[in-house]
């Protein structure tokens, strides 16, 4: 029987983490890498790649960052090509990336362009991802390797009303949709499909809603642990998902928002 430290022990695994140069993307590549993954970080922006990167210098896994619009199928299709040229596989995409819709407009008003945008990174960007890697995956499977993880960044958004902002909600729960249909039709292979949906966590996407007093005095009250979440709060789930120990847990939604949907 394996120890709680070999189970969790991903020496010689591969990650992928889109959008990992920051906020929870970047709390799951640190925690993946800790615990001896090897992580591809996919961003656009190439100085919060390197600096992603330097946050884990003295980890255990290595590091990898490359520049990948999750939008553009070419550039994703390069990046896994690239990851898989440096490291030989991969074992994990955890599909992060993503961008916030900010309630700033009613329903009525959304124009065309403000949908498609949100779709093309939060919906589509999935879909490209997870794509490349389950063919990959799916290759591994047939000549006997069988291990794979899709893991995506869902929201709170997909199971409650949030006005304003159903353009990114409908990118959320379609997600929830995604993974559980991924894990119907890849579960021969050995591939896992789960989702987690975060609470209100601070990171760059947060911080102008998180520095607004009245936002504040009226979400803390209903979040029984009495704090917003941070990017560490998703390593351990990352580790769990990626892990031995995860391997007949697949179709579900991971709910990590400090006990709010419960109160």
């Amino acid at each position: 029987m394996a120890t709680s430290t070999q189970i969790f022990d991903l020496s010689g695994r591969v990650a992928v983490i889109t959008g990992g140069n920051g906020g929870i993307g970047l709390g799951i590549a640190q925690a993946l890498a800790t615990a001896g993954c090897n992580v591809s970080i996919w961003g656009r922006n190439a100085e919060k790649n390197k600096a992603a990167a330097a946050s884990m210098a003295n980890c255990t896994g290595k590091v990898d960052t490359l520049v990948c619009d999750v939008t553009d199928t070419a550039s994703v299709k390069a990046a896994m090509d690239a990851t898989l040229k440096k490291f030989g596989r991969v074992d994990g995409c955890f599909a992060n990336a993503g961008i916030g819709g900010g309630g700033r407009h009613n329903f009525i008003d959304r124009t065309e362009e403000q949908w498609r945008t949100m779709f093309a990174t939060n919906l589509d960007g999935v879909f490209h991802a997870f794509q490349v890697a389950a063919r990959h995956m799916t290759e591994r499977a047939e000549a006997g390797d069988k291990f794979g993880r899709l893991v995506a960044t869902s929201s709170l958004a997909s199971i409650f009303g949030t006005a304003r902002n159903e353009h990114y909600a409908a990118t959320k729960a379609a997600i929830n949709a995604l993974v559980r249909a991924l894990a119907v039709e890849l579960a021969r292979q050995g591939v896992t499909a789960n989702a987690i949906l975060p609470g209100w966590i601070k990171s760059d996407m947060t911080a102008g809603i998180m520095g607004n007093e009245k936002f504040v005095a009226n979400v803390m009250p209903r979040i029984p642990l009495r704090r917003f979440g941070e990017p560490s709060d998703f390593g351990g789930i990352a580790v769990y998902l990626m892990s031995k120990a995860s391997s007949y847990h697949t179709a579900d939604t991971f709910v990590i928002d400090g006990g709010y949907t419960a109160f």
